[in-house]
């Protein structure tokens, strides 16, 4: 939401929760706002829910973000870069030498616990704020739904973590104590079950695009669901998302595939019918090397393009802006993907570029000279101000509808239910595939797991898929991932430090 409406700085008030990130202000004491004085009007409550959603969209001033370190782990994609120690976080996760030292858990788990931090804060204080009592519903509703949200990452990711529903003081920081994984899951749903009455059907998209909505957290909470196996479930709430007749009629939320699958990732397509939870970049928040993660724009578009990229026919050659070479995409990716109708929107092929003469680029760590295609940096995309390299304005999905289409097949299949020509589940899976002028196929795993793979290729879902699934040992050993423990990432080392929190037996602990 963060190019749809008018952003206040993200509001930091008060310590960060065990270790995230903390930046030194050079404030003048008679302007500084303290958390006593604020929290009094509808401005300042709106101001301090978009500092909520503001986590969501969080990247690291080491340029790390879900999307790339999660990427860089799967099959489909290696870490790249310029060497095998460049983004040395990155490659960390590639080659599976994560430690509780690394920088990625660390990011994660500051990124999840600042947004729950925040959230709290909020649902603390709009109490008191005098205002109209459905806008100040739909405000908790939106903070009560994104927790959810932080909280299933950090469950997924680290499995045994605190649960905190309220600020925690400075005080109590030690005593604070790791919970069953159960009990994550339990109030991740409770948040989403009281927040969807009161979320709105849809959202303006020129006013309010990238704000929860009713459908998103149902989209949420049926992910929520076939994480724990509880497939019916699962299933019911995709069906409530996905409409009475899967690629066929819109949804009561409006969400309808988009006509063309290449439409999706144009910038004038931002918040488009197929978006469910989108995380939005905008080019005007003037993001500089000095200041790396503190802005709006999507680093993204300079980190996966190609490291010195060379024009040499103008006239034939993408207007890529030269970049960092990360996550390339594997050779077995790109065989999958070579003569499906979604490569050439999925997939920039440097490798055909210059064998043909058109351009040059440096063969950069574990090159395969296939690149993301999807958000590529170009110089027509560029910000105007700035460090243009790191303002490009390329949103991000989290869920879009080809995505629950295919979570629904998946549930109904799991739950025994109808999945032959007729059914939903059939209509489902085979709308996302008729998009694109595929053919039917039978609604199996092995039919699922190839069109969530294609479909949703370096959007973020492939690693999650394969641990959700158990495959995640037998097709990233090559990475050398370990059975029983690459499941998980280790709670950081500084969590662990003058607290009560403990490493998780996968890790070398006893939780």
């Amino acid at each position: 939401m963060k190019n749809k409406l008018t952003y206040i700085a993200a509001l930091f008030i008060g310590a960060q929760f065990m270790g995230s990130c903390k930046k030194d202000l050079d404030v003048n004491p008679r302007e500084r706002i303290l958390e006593s004085n604020y929290y009094k009007t509808p401005e300042q409550a709106f101001s301090s829910l978009i500092s909520v959603y503001d986590q969501f969209g969080n990247q690291s001033g080491g340029y790390l973000t879900k999307l790339n370190i999660f990427s860089s782990g799967s099959d489909d994609h290696y870490a790249g870069g310029d060497s095998p120690s460049d983004l040395g976080d990155l490659q960390a996760m590639n080659n599976y030498t994560v430690s509780s030292l690394s920088g990625a858990p660390s990011y994660l788990w500051g990124k999840g616990f600042t947004g729950v931090y925040r959230a709290n804060i909020f649902l603390q204080k709009v109490e008191e704020i005098q205002m109209d009592a459905s806008t100040k519903n739909r405000y908790i509703a939106e903070a009560k739904a994104l927790r959810a949200i932080f909280y299933f990452d950090l469950v997924r990711i680290f499995k045994n973590i605190p649960l905190i529903l309220k600020p925690v003081e400075t005080s109590d920081w030690y005593n604070v104590l790791q919970v069953p994984p159960a009990d994550v899951y339990k109030q991740i749903e409770l948040d989403l079950k009281e927040a969807i009455p009161n979320l709105p059907l849809t959202v303006p998209r020129n006013t309010e695009g990238g704000r929860l909505t009713q459908g998103a957290a149902h989209a949420v909470l049926g992910k929520v669901y076939l994480w724990q196996e509880k497939f019916a479930d699962a299933a019911t709430e995709f069906a409530d998302v996905n409409g009475p007749s899967p690629g066929t009629t819109p949804s009561k939320y409006g969400y309808v595939l988009m006509s063309k699958f290449e439409d999706l990732y144009k910038l004038a397509n931002k918040f488009n019918s197929e978006s469910i939870l989108e995380i939005s970049y905008n080019s005007t928040s003037n993001m500089g090397w000095g200041n790396v993660g503190s802005g709006e724009g999507n680093v993204a578009g300079i980190m996966s393009g190609p490291r010195n990229y060379n024009i040499l026919i103008p006239d034939k050659a993408p207007d890529y802006v030269s970049g960092w070479s990360v996550m390339p995409f594997t050779k077995e990716f790109f065989a999958l993907i070579h003569f499906d109708p979604r490569n050439k929107p999925t997939v920039a092929n440097l490798d055909s570029l210059e064998k043909a003469g058109i351009v040059t680029y440096k063969h950069a760590n574990d090159n395969t000279g296939y690149f993301v295609e999807k958000y590529a940096g170009r110089v027509s995309t560029k910000a105007n101000s700035g460090q243009l390299e790191l303002n490009f304005p390329y949103n991000l999905y989290e869920i879009r509808l080809a995505d629950t289409y295919l979570m629904e097949a998946e549930a109904v299949l799991k739950s025994g239910g109808a999945v032959g020509a007729g059914s939903r589940a059939y209509a489902a899976l085979n709308a996302v595939r008729a998009r694109v002028g595929l053919k039917p196929v039978d609604v199996t795993m092995d039919n699922i797991i190839k069109e969530r793979r294609i479909e949703l290729a370096a959007e973020g879902q492939r690693w999650f898929d394969l641990v959700r699934w158990g495959l995640a040992p037998a097709k990233l050993a090559f990475k050398g991932f370990v059975a029983g423990k690459n499941e998980t990432l280790p709670i950081p080392n500084g969590e662990l430090n003058n607290t009560k929190i403990v490493q998780s037996k996968e890790w070398g602990g006893t939780k």
